[in-house]
This record gives C-alpha cells, structure tokens and sequence, in this order.
C-alpha cells in the first residue's frame, strides 16, 4: 500500500465517522419529534429506543461473520448508505409501523457500520504504526456537532422532521463517492499472525477486559446523554436554557480531547492515557455529585468530556493490537459493548435516582469509570505501543 493510498483511506475513513456522527445526533435529538409525529405513547417510546442498540448489537455479531467473506470496506460502502436512508425513512413515514421499520433497519445497519468502521480504523492504524484512532472518533464528535446544531436549527425554524433530515441527502452522495478510497492497512497474508489469527481462536477471556471497560465507558456516556439536562435543572436549581448547555459542552471536549488524544499516546502511550483519561472522569462524576450549584456541575461535566473521550478508541485499538491475525472479529464483539452500556446506563442511573438520588447515581458510573483502571495494562501490550518512546518499527508514516 502506497503512502498516497493510506492518506486517501484515511480521509475517506474520517468523513465516513463524520457522517455516521451526524446521523445519530439528527436521530437522537429530534426523539419528541418523532413521538409526536407517530404519536408513539410515554410507555411506547422506551421499546422503540431500546430496539436500536438490541438490532445494533445483532448486526455487529452478524458483520463478524460476515467479514470472513468480504472485506470490512465492502460491509461500510453498503451500510452507510442504509443508515441514511432509513433516517429520511424516520422522517417520511406517518404509521407506526413505518417508523418501527425505518428504525430496525437503522439498528440493524448502524451495528454492522459502527464494527466495519472501527475495523478499518484499527487496521489503518497499525499500518501507520503509531495511534491515529482517536483523530476518526474525533471526526465522528465533530459530526454529532454537526448534527445537533442541524436538529436545533429544525426545531427553531419549525421544520417537519422529514426537512430536518434533507442534510441526509447531501451526505448520501458525499459518503458512497469516499467509500472508493476505503483502505485497509494490512493484506490477506497478515491474516493468522499473532493470537487470534487463524491459527488461534480468538479468546473471549483475554477480551472480557476490554469489553467491561467498552462497557463502562459508555454507561458514563449515557449517564451524561440522558440525565445531564435534568441533573442540571431539577437537582442543582438551573434554569430550562441553562440546563441545555452541559451535554454541548460535553460533545465540544470530546471533540477536543480526541482530536489532541494521538499526540498523547504518542507521547506517553496507551496505557498513561487510559489512566489518565478514567481519573479525569471519575473526578469529573464526583465534582458533578457534590457540586453546590449549577456553574460547578458544569465544571464536573467538562471534565467528563475530557476524560470518557479517550477510553472508547483505544479499546477498539487494544483489541486490534491484542489479536493482530483477526482483529475484524475482536471489534465486531467488542462493539456489542458499546450496546450493552448505553442500554445499562440510563435506566441504571434513572432507578438509582428515583430509589435513591440523582446525586448518589452519579456515583455508580464513577465507580465503574474507576474501575478501568484495574484493566489497563491491557491497553499496551509491551511490542504494539504507539509513538514516543513506545514506537514499533513500521514501514509507513503518512498524513
């Protein structure tokens, strides 16, 4: 692969993340929308909510077996464009059925995107030979970005929910015309080096650690998703627009932190960063518990921002490194996980608050953030780190 080729698949890569980010936020944040259209009921909507990650996690199970036929680019050229069209599916219809249908199609494409995405990130970065997976996520932030201002913008201009979504037909051609620069970093022949390759089933144990921390990372991301706009009003005695600004600001700093985050790995490898990044986050939940008003618990929610923004790529990353013959397959499994907590995260925080407190729920996901930090040696295996001081030998360094 030329060094012209990986720069191309890179970009091509990035936009893809881009997209996909613009695309779950226009889905996401226009939910009273699309409840008012359908005129899905309170007790409906939490069903049609949890049906996206279940068929998510089912089409990344299915895109593991379906990568042992055909490439990762090929499953990603096909299915972004299926999530786009079941988002304008979202916005067209005006039956239930209609949007349970646009929204299982969604599910089931956005799992099969998200694995095939993380594939090609993982595989490009170890054919650059130092960390670049923080720079896609960082697109896939700026995306959602992107996104929610579009969703606002909708809103404030009383837009249908079907002209909402029209930016989808501009980021339709956009993403199929990059998807002829898909590139992977490594060739059939690299196929069965190292422990999961073909020569070696890939191990569940040796993942679990990296799955429990998939997992924990996004029930903190959830906790602040879901929970950020009323923690900051009903507990901390903010105002209606005040309360809109912590979850802004929490996707500003992903953006930010993953767009700094490579350089750190760099600098001072995976292992430093994961710690760093699960300590900053914990405080960030412990300043958000005890904050006495509604300035400092924004304070606490930057600093989530900062701090969950790293953990998720370079899981995906350790797991490419810890089986290096078959790192499609550790991916798609480890993407389940990312299901598996934001399923976990809202209704965990959301009972504990109800039984208990809001201010003593923002304890639990700084525990398990916490908790990463048993886990983090296996972030860098000693021969796979990244860059300053940790640097491999590799035979391209591009872009």
């Amino acid at each position: 692969m030329t060094d012209a080729g990986l720069r191309h698949g890179r970009a091509s890569l990035g936009l893809s993340f881009g997209v996909q980010g613009v695309a779950f936020a226009l889905l996401v944040t226009r939910i009273p929308a699309i409840q008012d259209q359908y005129g899905i009921s309170d007790g409906l909507l939490p069903v049609f909510l949890a049906a996206v990650p279940i068929l998510a996690g089912a089409g990344s199970v299915a895109t593991e077996k379906v990568v042992a036929r055909v490439r990762p680019g090929v499953v990603l050229r096909w299915s972004q464009p299926l999530v786009l069209l079941a988002l304008l599916g979202v916005g067209a219809g005006r039956e239930v059925w209609h949007v349970a249908v646009a929204l299982g199609v969604f599910g089931l494409a956005v799992g099969a995107l998200d694995a095939s995405m993380n594939m090609l990130g993982v595989s490009l970065q170890r054919a650059y030979g130092r960390s670049i997976m923080l720079g896609f996520h960082a697109a896939y932030s700026l995306g959602g970005i992107a996104g929610a201002s579009l969703a606002w913008a909708g809103a404030r201009w009383e837009l249908s929910l079907l002209g909402s979504y029209l930016p989808v037909v501009v980021l339709l051609p956009a993403a199929l015309v990059g998807s002829r620069w898909y590139t992977e970093g490594k060739g059939p022949e690299e196929q069965g080096a190292g422990p999961g390759g073909a020569g070696g089933a890939l191990s569940f144990r040796m993942l679990l650690p990296l799955c429990l921390v998939m997992s924990f990372a996004y029930i903190g991301d959830s906790t602040v998703s879901n929970w950020s706009a009323k923690y900051l009003q009903d507990v901390l005695g903010g105002s209606e627009q005040l309360a809109t600004v912590p979850y802004n600001v929490y996707m500003v700093t992903t953006l930010l932190g993953r767009a700094l985050g490579d350089l750190g790995v760099r600098r001072f490898g995976a292992v430093a960063v994961v710690r760093g990044g699960s300590l900053l986050a914990a405080g960030g939940f412990a300043v958000v518990a005890m904050a006495p008003g509604a300035w400092v618990g924004m304070f606490g929610f930057t600093m989530l921002g900062f701090g969950l923004c790293v953990i998720v790529p370079q899981t995906f990353a350790a797991a490419g490194r810890m089986f290096p013959g078959n790192s499609d397959a550790a991916v798609a499994r480890l993407n389940i996980f990312n299901y598996v907590g934001f399923l976990v995260g809202s209704p965990l925080v959301g009972a504990l608050g109800d039984a208990w407190s809001y201010r003593g729920a923002m304890l639990v996901p700084m525990a398990l953030v916490l908790a990463t930090l048993v886990y983090a040696r296996a972030f860098g295996p000693a021969p796979a780190r990244y860059g300053g001081g940790h640097e491999r030998p590799h035979t391209a360094d591009v872009g």
